[in-house]
């Protein structure tokens, strides 16, 4: 360890972790940093390494030399380095739980109990997928095809704040499992358990540049690494906006994307459903201080059940706890930035301005400067902002429908398509519903549940491609036909 590099060191929750990029299997400190605080309390946490062109580049030159030996092992020869790398995470489980929360202000209990073993799960789902993945044979006739499945070389991975250690596995797990090498590009808001992630990797035995982290801003250190000449693959989660500066990136040397975009998913509700646990899933949209794409933000409710379902909301929304989300018993923490915490009063301010009227919450919550009261808003029409743009805080709004007509026309109304909640007791209605709505994940009756195989992904402005299973695979791979003439080899 060079002595720049163990300068580049900080103590986070009483865990070691390196402020330094990881490129080609070692720490690369950079001379600019940028700082990072606690969402939490405003305390200062570190001053990571600010990458930008020439980290880019090295760790681009670095996946790209490890890429023919990493592919080389084949599934098969990488599954026991990947497992180890899950089995890493699992140990450190509670170290980057308490690392995450402090980094990006999101609840301890559930970093602990769901996000972090769910990242372990990630590398050796994918890795075990990989293994048992067999090419496909096509007979026809004169020839027979062999579908094989190549990995594509060099993939930019671009991870976002709101759980930047689970959402990084979720794409490093199936890039590394189908023989790719990848540059991670962390969260600048949080960037910090993406570090630890690169140590529990190289622990593992993932060999030198196969994984790399570059850290810095967006618009240098991202920017450097979507231009490049050299990258095969580019996977982003994160805003739609974000996403059309990449795809003008990616359009100019025809890089192939998978973006997992914005949302302003519906929450439906219907007379005949469970009232007590469409209101308990209604208000753990509020999870996270409402920092998740998937929130069902758009409550639309039959009009027969309207005030029942609110009151009964109302009681479960008073019951959670806004404050430390290193305390247990707490529902809602901070949002993660000033920047962030400005845009969702801007939104509040605005919907209010514009003829909405708050049935609770609407300001800053006293607990703390990043804290924002769960709102509920009503008197909205449909072509209000913050009806039709992504909030990204604890904001929802309440509508109310006549019929199933008037319910599809408002659920489809906007320009996104990532996912839908449905809560009712029919099943010919659960099924006529969901084949008229437009989302890629619509969950009936039930919330943020899916098996990793499943596909997962948004309809038009918010996404390209679908993430899971198959889907994955095939994204990280450059599909071949192989077609043999019949008996025309010995």
């Amino acid at each position: 360890m060079t002595e720049a590099s163990r300068i580049a060191r900080t103590k986070v929750a009483g865990v070691d972790v390196s402020t330094a990029h990881w490129i080609d299997g070692r720490r690369v400190p950079s001379n600019r940093t940028f700082e990072v605080f606690s969402p939490i309390d405003g305390s200062h946490l570190a001053n990571v390494s600010a990458g930008g062109a020439e980290e880019a580049n090295a760790a681009v030159a670095a996946a790209r030399r490890a890429f023919p030996a990493w592919a080389a092992l084949g599934p098969q020869g990488r599954l026991p380095i990947l497992k180890r790398f899950a089995e890493g995470i699992v140990a450190r489980k509670d170290e980057i739980a308490a690392v995450e929360t402090l980094d990006n202000g999101s609840l301890l209990s559930r970093n602990r109990e769901g996000a972090i073993p769910r990242a372990a799960h990630n590398i050796d789902f994918f890795a075990e997928w990989a293994a048992k993945r067999q090419h496909a044979t096509i007979d026809s006739p004169t020839v027979t095809n062999h579908v094989r499945y190549d990995p594509s070389g060099v993939a930019v991975l671009i991870t976002p704040w709101n759980g930047p250690f689970m959402l990084t596995t979720w794409k490093v797990g199936p890039a590394l499992a189908a023989g790719n090498t990848v540059v991670v590009k962390p969260p600048e808001w949080a960037p910090l358990t993406c570090s630890l992630m690169a140590d529990i990797a190289h622990e593992a035995g993932v060999p030198a540049g196969v994984l790399n982290v570059v850290q810095g801003i967006g618009e240098e250190a991202g920017a450097a690494l979507v231009n490049h000449e050299e990258i095969d693959r580019i996977s982003f989660t994160g805003s739609t906006d974000t996403a059309r500066i990449i795809g003008q990136a990616a359009a100019r040397t025809i890089t192939p994307v998978s973006f997992e975009l914005g949302g302003k998913s519906p929450f439906v509700v219907f007379g005949d459903a469970d009232l007590d646990a469409a209101a308990r899933t209604i208000a753990g949209q509020y999870n996270n201080a409402g920092q998740v794409c998937l929130a069902g933000t758009r409550i639309l409710v039959e009009q027969s059940i309207a005030e029942d379902l609110l009151g009964r909301v109302r009681k479960q929304v008073d019951a959670g706890k806004v404050g430390d989300p290193r305390e247990g018993g707490t529902k809602v923490g901070p949002l993660i930035h000033p920047e962030a915490f400005a845009r969702v009063t801007g939104f509040v301010e605005r919907a209010l301005a514009d003829g909405a009227k708050p049935l609770w919450g609407g300001k800053r919550h006293d607990f703390g400067d990043l804290y924002f009261q769960p709102t509920l808003l009503t008197d909205v029409r449909q072509d209000m902002e913050v009806v039709q743009r992504e909030v990204f805080g604890p904001v929802l709004t309440w509508q109310t429908f006549a019929d199933e007509e008037e319910l599809i026309e408002m659920a489809n109304g906007t320009r996104y398509g990532l996912a839908a909640m449905l809560f009712t007791g029919s099943e010919k209605r659960a099924w006529r519903i969901a084949d008229r709505l437009v989302a890629g994940s619509l969950w009936v009756n039930c919330f943020f549940v899916r098996d990793l195989a499943a596909p997962f992904g948004g309809s038009r402005n918010s996404g390209i491609g679908r993430e899971g299973g198959d889907w994955s695979m095939d994204f990280y791979c450059d599909i071949k036909n192989v077609s043999v003439l019949k008996k025309s080899l010995a």
